[in-house]
């Protein structure tokens, strides 16, 4: 796809210099939008009034690592190898990229055709499927806006754009009609590609009833096409029909499965698998929770195709790497997670 490099609309040399990130490292792809009034500016004046913003806040200069603006055209920010200055805790793991509209200004099909593009460009240049988030999913703000969240959570459909390959396991039969959109209950996201150990929780309690029959490899912490299926198998169990029996979760089937219905950290970290689950010749969800989290936390460098569920040395590097980084754990930094380690890990 074509970008216009910084050179061309003509950035100003950087006020420091940006660290570098290995593509290895991202994870996750942000949203963001200008948050202030609608944008009028067009052309290269976007990237120079953004960039003044942002050198005014004494960064290296652009922030974002893309610009897309209202017509479709992308605009290099701190490009595919800088670290961002989008969202805290998130500028390594995370590509930022702004659709340049303000408050709740409506996105073009243009703007949004060319965010598609360049997501799945970012998901082919890491080699693998990228986290689908909004700024507040990061940090508590209002950004990307009531109508690009909505877009976001949607799974960023645009033009030509189908939902991208099932995140994990093997299709199911008739995946090809299978509800690929996402809700928010209670603060947390439910539906394809969704993340986290609410998801795992979910798949667990559809095994636990007897809902499981379309896992081949268990419940993970990415909702998947399987556990599309089982869930709509569980919301027939219960007498729902129709748009009401098509996998993805509402409150009174969740409450019904669960007991309660989650809420951001509501439920601590996942439990503690044991030793016995990592090590050579592992293989399993906990190595893949272990490594998405140690990447959170900016210990990934080891990896070169990101993490997996098969235990290799990679996992053991970055985890005595984390190890050697807090006190409490630094006099035992052998590389495999102990009850502590994965405590402080998820804290």
């Amino acid at each position: 796809m074509q970008i216009i490099s910084r050179a061309q609309w003509g950035a100003q040399p950087w006020s420091g210099t940006p660290n570098s990130v290995s593509l290895s490292r991202r994870t996750e792809f942000f949203v963001h939008h200008d948050g202030e009034d609608p944008i009028l500016r067009t052309g290269y004046a976007i990237m120079r009034a953004i960039e003044a913003v942002h050198l005014g806040q004494n960064w290296a200069g652009v922030g974002y690592n893309f610009v897309v603006a209202q017509d479709g055209t992308v605009y290099e920010g701190r490009g595919w190898g800088l670290q961002g200055a989008h969202c805290p805790d998130h500028n390594v793991s995370g590509i930022g990229v702004q659709i340049a509209i303000g408050g709740d200004q409506t996105p073009s099909p243009e703007a949004l055709a060319a965010c598609r593009a360049l997501y799945e460009e970012a998901c082919a240049r890491t080699g693998r499927t990228l986290a689908m988030k909004g700024h507040k999913d990061g940090f508590p703000t209002e950004c990307p806006g009531t109508q690009l969240y909505a877009w976001v959570q949607a799974g960023m459909p645009a033009g030509d754009y189908k939902p991208a390959p099932d995140p994990g396991g093997t299709p199911v039969p008739g995946s090809d009609d299978m509800a690929r959109y996402r809700v928010t209950i209670n603060g947390l996201s439910y539906g394809y590609g969704s993340r986290g150990e609410h998801v795992t929780q979910v798949g667990e309690a559809l095994v636990a009833k007897g809902f499981g029959r379309h896992y081949t490899s268990g419940p993970g912490p990415v909702w998947t096409d399987a556990d599309t299926a089982n869930y709509a198998d569980y919301q027939l169990s219960l007498g729902h029909t129709g748009d009401d029996a098509d996998g993805v979760p509402g409150e009174s089937s969740l409450r019904a499965l669960l007991g309660t219905l989650p809420g951001p950290g509501s439920a601590g970290p996942p439990p503690y698998p044991g030793r016995e689950a990592f090590g050579p010749g592992k293989s399993n969800q906990h190595i893949q929770l272990l490594g998405e989290q140690l990447v959170r936390h900016g210990f990934g460098q080891h990896y070169t195709t990101g993490p997996s569920p098969e235990w290799g040395e990679a996992d053991r590097r970055n985890t005595a790497a984390f190890q050697r980084s807090l006190a409490e754990l630094a006099g035992d930094a052998d590389g495999y997670p102990g009850p502590l380690t994965w405590q402080l890990l998820f804290s």
